[in-house]
């Protein structure tokens, strides 16, 4: 084995640009393979692992008190079917007024009574001060953003209620309350329904969690039970920023592992029969079949192993600040230590991709194991002339530069290496293409409705920790902002919580007055608003309610309620937002005010000198130019770089080709160069060689990519519950293509270049002296 080494190392040195090939391709092939990975296996992880850690609840389960009693809920829940269960607790539904909306917890709350935040079912994580035990005391629901300060402060309840003080502050993944306060302190809140929370054995589908709550509830009065809601849906809404981003890593990372197989096993095997020769030496020194085998196969796995090495670790340095962009938003803390690339991601790259070429080596090293010496020293040289001389004889009767001729029969020489070159071109023209289309629909996504305003004006401001209001009121606002100049349409904006009729699920409805209501929103279905008691939902909202363009429901807010019609879709995946005009909007909340101006400029106008001019006009307001869309960035721009990436692992292949076809046909090239042939021409010829299969594999990969865009794009839109409008997703026009049709021809016409440029500059001397 010594002997096995000091060889197997000795050809290490001398082919470095062949290790160093290897090593490359392994390491990029790597890198998006961690990256692809560990998304796939993260995008649902997190919310698992802490889910199970708070004994999270599978079914978060409201009654009527007036039906059911505390007592009989109890019993029901100690039936065979249930897992586990916690409650009965109260539930009160709390309008605070304007003064408690800095404690983050929205205008109309949950409020729970709990005894304590432990039990067999839901356990809060109380991450701050202390759960609230005796009346007059508060713990809220949130998981970031506070201060010590905030502890003791006072949240203000509606007029003839008691206010609370702030005890703690805890964080329940499930959402099962906003609040929570000692059971002696609910019955001054006026509760109106009781809280049961369930686990049950089997909780793979909704189907499976409403039969089983069916079950339970079976003995009930009739419409006891008021309202459910399944932890499914909750995960669904948790996980969709991760599971947007799956379904175009999960593309790359196929494609990813496809062309690190394949390039793996064409520099592996080429460097392995472009040493035939060598491996004759070998045996002709002594080295048993076994050692000449052994003596490739640690030549091979040296460069891998390094490789694989640092692109773990790279991928694992790039997945974690990709990581920290998909898992933001108001739970990311509760991820916090959980989103990582898991143990078994690096396991299968550290140990497949050393495996991978070891394969791709041991096919052709266990021919050269077959051979005599003799034979082995024979088959190093160049391959017999009848595989590519017939079809280089007819193109030498064409009109065609005999460099340019010479060069299109080259890849029928050696057709297997050629084939797996190939196969490499077509898989980099496929992420190509995929990723244009990617790219393109991202771009209008993030574009859409860009032109209807420019700059949002909120109604307040903040400076040193202090809220200042404007010195003007609503109507005065909204005439000073048209006035400035550059402005040519303004559109107030107000946000009010209310609640769907028969559903617990809160709601956002979005009042719209003055110019354009749409607001930067694209309509997928039905029209916008014309009159009072219509709206527009987004889709996430339709899709998760069973809610359709045409169908009337009802929102509630204090002791008020509207039966609204829905006439129109638009592309929003906030699950809670519906938008209506300012009429409807006043008949549940009418002292409600705006909270935003949105303000359309003129073409040519500055925003940023807009938001001067307001805010010098008016210190109490907050003006903000509108910036780009994070999401789209990041998608375009992790696509862009997995795709140069992949791009550069199929152009390592073309090179390596070339420089084993110099290699081999070094004897050809000496011939050719002492009969004429130039330098540029012997370039022309590498070159034209591999443009070949580059202009096959755009005819064949732009088809693949079109067929994977078609499949990921849909599917990206569902994990976030959302209808992509026509416009969006018509990419595939002529001049795209044509421009698309040139990346093999890139990809190939890249990697040929300079080994091409190398072998046009060998001197005859120095091709012909080792013949």
């Amino acid at each position: 084995m010594r002997a096995v080494w000091r060889a197997a190392r000795a050809a290490v040195r001398r082919r470095r640009l062949q290790t160093l090939v290897i090593a490359l391709v392994t390491l990029t092939s790597t890198v998006a393979m961690v990256i692809a990975l560990g998304l796939l296996d993260a995008a649902s992880a997190p919310f698992d692992k802490a889910f199970g850690k708070q004994r999270g609840p599978h079914v978060v389960a409201v009654f009527d008190p007036a039906k059911v009693s505390r007592a009989r809920l109890a019993q029901a829940a100690r039936q065979p079917g249930v897992e586990a269960a916690a409650g009965p607790f109260a539930q009160a539904t709390v309008e605070l007024p304007d003064a408690g909306m800095h404690f983050g917890v929205g205008s109309e709350i949950t409020v729970v009574g709990r005894a304590d935040p432990e039990g067999p079912v839901d356990r809060l994580d109380l991450w701050a001060g202390r759960w609230a035990t005796r009346p007059g005391e508060v713990v809220l629901n949130r998981q970031s953003d506070w201060t010590p300060d905030d502890l003791g402060k006072r949240l203000p309840m509606p007029s003839g209620g008691p206010d609370l003080t702030v005890v703690g502050f805890a964080f329940d993944l499930s959402r099962t309350a906003d609040a929570w306060v000692a059971p002696e302190q609910i019955d001054a809140l006026r509760p109106t329904a009781t809280q049961m929370l369930f686990r049950f054995p089997d909780a793979s589908s909704d189907d499976r969690l409403r039969a089983q709550l069916a079950t339970v509830t079976e003995g009930l009065q009739v419409d006891a039970l008021t309202a459910s809601r399944s932890y499914l849906t909750l995960k669904h809404q948790v996980s969709s920023s991760a599971r947007a981003y799956t379904p175009y890593l999960m593309a790359f990372g196929i494609l990813g592992i496809a062309v690190a197989v394949l390039i793996i096993a064409n520099v592996v095997s080429g460097a392995v029969i472009s040493g035939f020769r060598h491996i004759g030496v070998l045996k002709a020194l002594g080295f048993t079949p076994g050692q000449v085998v052994a003596v490739y196969l640690t030549m091979i796995s040296v460069p891998a192993v390094a490789g694989c090495a640092l692109g773990t670790a790279a991928g694992n340095l790039l997945a974690g600040f990709f990581f920290e962009f998909v898992f933001s938003g108001p739970d990311a803390g509760v991820f916090h230590g959980s989103v990582s690339v898991s143990a078994w991601v690096n396991a299968v790259t550290l140990l497949g991709m050393p495996a991978v070429c070891l394969l791709a080596a041991l096919a052709p090293a266990l021919r050269a194991h077959r051979m005599s010496a003799a034979r082995a020293i024979s088959a190093g040289s160049a391959p017999r002339a009848g595989r590519a001389l017939g079809i280089q004889r007819r193109l030498a009767g064409s009109r065609l530069p005999r460099s340019v001729s010479l060069g299109v029969g080259l890849p029928f020489a050696r057709p297997g290496r050629s084939v797996l070159t190939l196969a490499a071109v077509v898989l980099g023209v496929t992420t190509v293409t995929f990723a244009t289309g990617l790219a393109t629909t991202m771009d209008r996504f993030g574009n859409a409705g860009r032109d209807d305003y420019q700059v949002t004006v909120y109604a307040s401001n903040f400076k040193n920790g202090k809220e200042i209001l404007p010195k003007h009121d609503d109507r005065e606002l909204h005439s000073l902002l048209a006035g400035l100049p550059g402005a040519t349409g303004i559109t107030a904006r107000a946000s009010v919580d209310v609640r769907l009729a028969g559903s617990a699920h809160p709601v956002i409805l979005e009042g719209r007055r003055g110019d354009r209501l749409e607001l930067g929103g694209v309509l997928t279905d039905g029209r916008w608003m014309r009159a009072s008691g219509e709206i527009v939902a987004g889709s996430a909202f339709l899709r998760q309610n069973g809610v359709r363009v045409g169908d009337r429901v009802g929102l509630e807010k204090g002791g008020r309620t509207e039966r609204v019609l829905v006439v129109g879709e638009f592309m929003e995946s906030n699950a809670r937002v519906v938008v209506a005009d300012w009429p409807t909007l006043a008949a549940l909340a009418p002292d409600e005010k705006p909270i935003a101006y949105h303000v359309a400029l003129r073409d040519g106008t500055d925003p940023t000198a807009y938001a001067r001019a307001a805010r010098a006009a008016d210190p109490g307001i907050s003006p903000d130019v509108r910036g780009s869309n994070s999401v789209t960035q990041t998608i375009v721009g992790s696509a862009t770089a997995l795709t140069v990436m992949l791009a550069v692992v199929a152009a390592l292949g073309v090179f390596n080709t070339v420089v084993l076809n110099t290699r081999d046909r070094r004897r050809d090239l000496g011939m050719l160069k002492s009969i004429g042939m130039t330098p540029r021409q012997v370039t022309v010829m590498s070159v034209t060689s591999m443009a070949v299969l580059g202009a096959i594999g755009s005819l064949l990969g732009i088809p693949l990519g079109v067929a994977g865009y078609e499949l990921v794009i849909p599917r990206m839109a569902d994990a976030v519950d959302i209808a992509l409008p026509a416009y969006m997703t018509d990419v595939w026009q002529a001049p795209a293509l044509t421009a698309l049709a040139l990346a093999g021809l890139v990809i190939a016409v890249l990697g040929a270049f300079v080994p091409a440029r190398r072998a046009g500059r060998l001197t005859i001397a120095e091709v012909l002296r080792s013949e």
